[in-house]
């Protein structure tokens, strides 16, 4: 008899690890498609922050498996816990639907992030899977969100933040130097990468909020997602603050230097007493329940959940019918006719067309795309104009990638308002060796709009009806003032010509 159950057992074991097996391989085929990105944002040196965060988070998980609290059974068949199922399926199925329809390769990483814990916890303790899903989310979050965080919440949140202050100024009867102006200043002295300016605050501070609710082992109920949502506001709140003061002091009071110096005191200041006050929400929010770590060790309290045999069959007939179902996004066509542009009078131009290899790089994530180069010259300036025109964001990179693939260096990057509604974005580039070698300026434009915010071109794709964008790049041969009157005609001339041409393509507006 003991042989004959030892042989079941064995059998059963078998047939786990087999059905398991295939699962996982149906898994990792479903979502294949990210592996490329994966492999580029944690191996390349521009993602060193979302490397070091990984690499903590991994560290802390590291820790709870020593501790014991993460203990998988590799021969036992799913177990029918819906929680784990349903995240698991339906972040598999929105994976496939994002990369078709959207192809944003964060979003895209982000549901393999979720979907892959839900799959993990068919094999684990409902407890423990509870208790780790802070640890999935920190990973999850070392992804790079800043571009796309950026374009759809710090693009809206910066215009909200500006038009707040614009109107508290005007209420309180001071000088009120309007939306743009505010915007720009605060763009010219920001720290791109300091995670207390802006919307880079909410990604440093969702992480900590995640950490604080890991480690201290709270419960996500209720009162922690009011917490969570009061800490949010409290950044936001912070931000608000950080900048009103600081065009109170550069641009009402005049003393831009003091403004420059004070900006990282006070986004620091205004992160550290949100995080702090953070802290306590979290606190109070864990304390409407004991703390997760003290029921684990009642096993009465973990309800048993069946793993029924026709689980695994249908878990795998479900995966691999999504897998089949996943097609490419569709290639756009490019245009079949490039535009005429109708350049200034006073401009001298050469055709300049785009080598094989450049055009090449320039389609590699969209053929909807024309583009048109010319050789200028502008009152005994030479450069060269680059011209893109597409109605995909995705045609339209930004500048300073273009610029460091031919080994250029961005010196600075500041914004200006060449005239009122025409911001432009302004370049310094040089080489490893030779500082200032060239300058450059840019800017996007439709029919009825100019901007130099890349977020507000991606916004525009969210229309019903995608509009023609062309951006513009101008470099010159040699380091120039921009802010001079010839540069500033020059830009404006460029304006109003590529204004004309796409009034001429498109008579309704």
């Amino acid at each position: 008899m003991n042989s004959i159950a030892n042989d079941r057992n064995i059998t059963s074991r078998m047939l786990g690890i087999s059905f398991n097996a295939v699962l996982l391989a149906l898994w990792f085929w479903l979502f294949r498609p990210i592996y490329p990105y994966l492999t580029t944002i944690f191996t390349r040196q521009e993602f060193r922050t979302n490397q070091i965060v990984l690499l903590a988070v991994v560290a802390l998980i590291g820790m709870q498996v020593r501790k014991g609290s993460f203990r998988p059974n590799p021969p036992a068949l799913p177990r029918l816990y819906l929680p784990a199922l349903l995240l698991a399926l339906v972040g598999a199925a929105a994976f496939i639907a994002a990369r078709h329809k959207l192809d944003i390769n964060t979003l895209s990483a982000t549901l393999f992030g979720l979907a892959t814990y839900g799959f993990i916890g068919l094999w684990l303790r409902p407890a423990y899977w509870l208790r780790g899903l802070p640890a999935a989310l920190l990973v999850v979050g070392a992804l790079p969100f800043g571009e796309h965080l950026d374009t759809f919440v710090g693009y809206p949140l910066r215009i909200a933040t500006a038009g707040l202050v614009s109107r508290g100024l005007a209420s309180l009867h001071v000088l009120n130097p309007g939306v743009d102006a505010i915007l720009v200043f605060e763009n010219s002295i920001s720290q791109v990468d300091s995670p207390c300016s802006g919307v880079k605050s909410l990604w440093t501070g969702g992480l900590f909020f995640l950490a604080a609710t890991w480690i201290e082992a709270r419960s996500l109920n209720l009162r922690w997602l009011l917490a969570a949502v009061a800490f949010a506001f409290l950044l936001l709140a912070a931000n608000l603050a950080r900048v009103t003061l600081l065009v109170i002091v550069g641009q009402v009071l005049n003393l831009r230097l003091l403004a420059e110096m004070l900006h990282v005191p006070l986004g620091v200041i205004g992160f550290l007493a949100a995080c702090s006050i953070g802290l306590l929400l979290l606190r109070w929010a864990g304390s409407a329940s004991p703390p997760v770590h003290l029921q684990l060790d009642s096993a009465q309290l973990d309800p048993v959940y069946p793993s029924p045999f026709w689980l695994a069959p249908s878990l795998a007939l479900a995966l691999l019918a999504l897998a089949l179902l996943y097609t490419p996004p569709p290639v756009p066509v490019s245009a079949s006719t490039p535009p005429v542009w109708q350049l200034p009078a006073g401009l001298v131009t050469n055709q300049w067309p785009l080598t094989q290899g450049e055009w090449a790089w320039l389609t590699q994530e969209s053929r909807d795309v024309s583009a048109s180069r010319w050789r200028f010259e502008w009152r005994g300036v030479h450069g060269s104009l680059l011209l893109i025109d597409s109605v995909d964001w995705r045609a339209h990179h930004r500048p300073e990638r273009c610029f460091t693939v031919y080994g250029l260096e961005v010196q600075s990057s500041q914004p200006d308002l060449v005239a009122p509604n025409f911001p432009v974005r302004l370049l310094t580039l040089g080489l490893s060796n030779q500082p200032s070698v060239y300058s450059a300026a840019y800017w996007l434009q439709s029919v009825d709009q100019v901007t130099a915010d890349y977020a507000a071109r991606i916004w525009d794709d969210l229309a019903p009806k995608p509009q023609l964008w062309v951006l513009v790049t101008v470099l010159f041969d040699e380091p120039t003032d921009l802010q001079s009157n010839d540069a500033r005609l020059l830009f404006d001339a460029v304006r109003q010509s590529i204004h004309s041409s796409l009034a001429a393509r498109n008579p309704q507006k």
